[in-house]
């Protein structure tokens, strides 16, 4: 756990000299362009009639989103230089296998198998979250799933905040509380109880921990939650560990390429 010791003394330094949320104006600014290309993006991936071929652009939508870090210094240099198109970021994503890649059995799943209740630990504001997350949460609503968003308590980099969460989704829902046409009274908005862009599994908030207790699958989203500190945990559920690879020294670990992409999916037979 040396990367969520690192995380934690860097974000105590920087509250402590009074930086709480550095990346609040950024964060507000993509999360603006993202809920305006929010229904685009969503009508693209429900007119592709193959269902396979749908999860898979929707899970490299999660992918390409979450390539808008700010905890990435090389990702933080190109997006302040040439800004970061999603729909370019989808079309770039490196060529599979990836480094870790079971996206082919997790289709198989999708079409032999239905979840009940699935928490998805969100990760950074903009299209990671807007584009990337909501649209394949959308599509588990669609199926009958319910659909639990964990957001972190406190601001850390450029990650989503549990009231910032709330407030968009309240945003892209219309006055029937649909999303995008789609049923989202099945979607729930909790406070992780985390402040940092890794996570304990072990200390999450006790909401949390009481609206996850029946869930059948579990993913975690990023870097530092899915990645650096959860990519071996083992839940007694169907998991997802879904991120992108932005630190050489990962990407090294792990023997893949730098921006290379994880899919993990863990399948708990006789849930």
């Amino acid at each position: 756990m040396a990367g969520h010791r690192i995380a934690l003394l860097r974000e105590l330094v920087l509250r402590e000299l009074g930086f709480v949320d550095i990346f609040k104006k950024v964060k507000d600014e993509e999360n603006a362009k993202a809920i305006s290309l929010f229904e685009d993006v969503v009508r693209l991936n429900d007119a592709i009639e193959d269902e396979g071929k749908r999860v898979e652009n929707l899970i490299r939508g999660i992918l390409a989103g979450n390539i808008f870090d700010l905890g990435s210094a090389q990702l933080a240099e190109v997006f302040a230089r040439d800004g970061m198109s999603f729909l370019a970021s989808c079309q770039n994503l490196v060529s599979r296998p990836w480094v870790i890649d079971d996206l082919d059995a997790f289709k198989m799943s999708w079409t032999k198998k239905s979840w009940k209740k699935a928490v998805i630990f969100v990760d950074n504001s903009g299209a990671d979250l807007v584009l990337g997350i909501l649209p394949f949460a959308r599509e588990l609503l669609r199926h009958g799933t319910k659909v639990i968003l964990a957001a972190n308590d406190l601001p850390s980099i450029n990650d989503v905040t549990y009231p910032e969460l709330i407030e968009i989704i309240a945003k892209l829902k219309d006055e029937n509380g649909q999303l995008a046409g789609v049923d989202a009274s099945g979607l729930l908005v909790v406070n992780s109880g985390n402040d940092l862009p890794v996570i304990d599994l072990t200390a999450v908030s006790p909401e949390l921990a009481f609206m996850a207790s029946d869930a059948d699958l579990v993913i975690l989203e990023g870097m530092g939650r899915a990645i650096e500190t959860n990519l071996y945990a083992q839940f007694k559920c169907d998991s997802i560990k879904i991120g992108m690879v932005k630190h050489p020294e990962v990407a090294q670990f792990l023997g893949g390429r730098l921006y290379d992409c994880v899919f993990k999916y863990n399948e708990v037979l006789n849930y």
